[in-house]
């Protein structure tokens, strides 16, 4: 099971985009403000891949050791108790190991790097900044609500073929136009 939540108050990411942290000194000037961050209600939501960090999963009754990508996915989207807009960060954790294929499988082919049916050698340099569409749910994590991702949809398939126009039937009568 994944661990996903919210950034924590304050976390913003920097000018371009990315999660890249430094340390600051006890004199540094400050001038980000914190983001307004929402709780999403449960539903489906287009999304984008910010960044992603390279981690490890030490290994747990479920899963062995294995490396992990712990990937900060933006959605927008309206406050399920404020009805506000905003935005929210979700950590959303895929581990690199066979038991977990099909998820890396099913999230490839979200962002549109991967095709149903077909073998794929896993670019992570073209995640960030990709995007698709997902289900979000909530779960209670330590008393405090966090948005989590379900499952990643495959793009819908738009046609494109030429949209033919059917013929336009019209009658006559003598002596109107």
């Amino acid at each position: 099971m994944t661990q996903n939540r919210n950034l924590p108050e304050g976390f913003v990411p920097s000018n371009d985009g990315s999660f890249e942290d430094k340390e600051l000194a006890w004199d540094s000037e400050i001038e980000k403000e914190g983001a307004e961050y929402v709780t999403l209600a449960d539903g489906d939501y287009d999304f984008e891949v910010l960044d992603f960090e390279r981690g490890r999963h030490e290994g747990s009754a479920k899963l062995p050791p294995c490396p992990k990508a712990i990937l900060h996915i933006k959605v927008e989207g309206k406050d399920k108790n404020t009805g506000a807009e905003g935005i929210t960060v979700i950590r959303h954790q895929l581990f690199l190991h066979s038991k977990t294929e099909g998820l890396l499988s099913n999230f490839f082919t979200s962002i549109g790097l991967k095709k149903k049916g077909e073998r794929l050698k896993m670019n992570w340099a073209l995640v960030p900044g990709s995007k698709g569409r997902a289900k979000i749910g909530t779960r209670i994590y330590e008393g405090k609500e966090y948005n989590e991702i379900k499952r990643f949809y495959e793009p819908v398939k738009t046609s494109t073929a030429p949209v033919q126009q059917q013929p336009v039937q019209t009658t006559f009568e003598a002596g109107k136009f």
